[in-house]
């Protein structure tokens, strides 16, 4: 049987990242961590991995985010791969919170970029990072530690949480569900319609789905396993199927999007004669 050809990625992005990434620096980054310790120390073992998720190479890497090389690599790579720039591009999501929440929840934080930024613009607000990945944990929290942010980070899974009920003002996901079936990207979404209190707001910052189904070769470069199928889909409608409202989505520049949501008010303080709103344009709820 002849050989298996390289891949798009392996001839293309892999030779333009070696030469961008600075191999030393990451040495010297993964030994100052004490990996066995902080893996143990982050995984729950009541947690299940899903199929999709135990046998998918993410990023190209073997074995996915499951192992230390995608939580040391995968913030070097990030930083080059959202035009046009990552911080501009993650800011939209956390410029466009309303109010002051007081409990915020990133589901699949990965290394906690993200996370981080919830917390610089929320100084006072409880912020919570969810990962499956330990070893993403295990970067995020070094990186929290070391910018001396007060953060949360758990090992979970985004589609049961085991968190309570109404329990959050904000959930966010960043860069998930294309890395997701989109089966699950909906069981997430009605897992955080459960989490989210009554006018709290669900924010979606991922692939811009027009754009990647008109340029199919962008899904050939980067090879992850799904994004095709999340191309396809439409995020507005997987809110609205969970039974969010306000539901919007705008481009964050060309290849990327954010899709709003609002959990509904219950009817008895909605009020009369309301005019419409955008998302979040509603007072925060407060503490019963």
């Amino acid at each position: 049987m002849a050989a298996q050809s390289k891949t798009l990625f392996e001839q293309f992005l892999a030779p333009i990242f070696s030469h961008l990434i600075d191999r030393d620096a990451l040495v010297r980054l993964r030994d100052r961590i004490d990996w066995e310790t902080g893996v143990a120390e982050f995984t729950n073992p009541q947690v299940v991995y899903p199929n999709y998720y135990k046998t998918s190479n993410f990023h190209g890497i073997k074995n996915g985010y499951l192992n230390i090389d995608a939580a040391l690599t995968y913030d070097p790579i990030t930083q080059y791969v959202l035009p046009p720039g990552e911080t501009w591009v993650r800011e939209s999501l956390v410029k466009a919170i309303k109010g002051e929440p007081r409990r915020l929840l990133d589901l699949g934080c990965g290394t906690g970029t993200t996370t981080l930024m919830l917390k610089r613009r929320f100084a006072s607000a409880e912020v919570i990072g969810l990962d499956l990945s330990p070893q993403m944990l295990v970067m995020a929290d070094y990186k929290a530690r070391e910018a001396s942010l007060d953060v949360t980070f758990r090992h979970g899974n985004a589609m049961a949480t085991g968190l309570p009920a109404a329990s959050f003002d904000v959930v966010c996901a960043t860069l998930l569900f294309h890395e997701t079936p989109p089966a699950v990207a909906k069981t997430i979404l009605s897992e955080a319609f459960r989490l989210l209190t009554p006018g709290g707001q669900m924010l979606v910052l991922d692939g811009n789905q027009r754009a990647l189904r008109a340029t199919d070769w962008l899904s050939n470069i980067f090879e992850e396993p799904f994004i095709r199928d999340y191309s396809q889909g439409n995020v507005d409608a997987w809110l609205g199927y969970a039974g969010f409202e306000r539901v919007r989505t705008e481009d964050v520049f060309w290849l990327n999007q954010l899709s709003y949501g609002r959990k509904p008010l219950p009817v008895v303080e909605r009020g009369e004669g309301r005019g419409e709103v955008g998302v979040g344009d509603l007072p925060m709820p407060q503490p019963a």
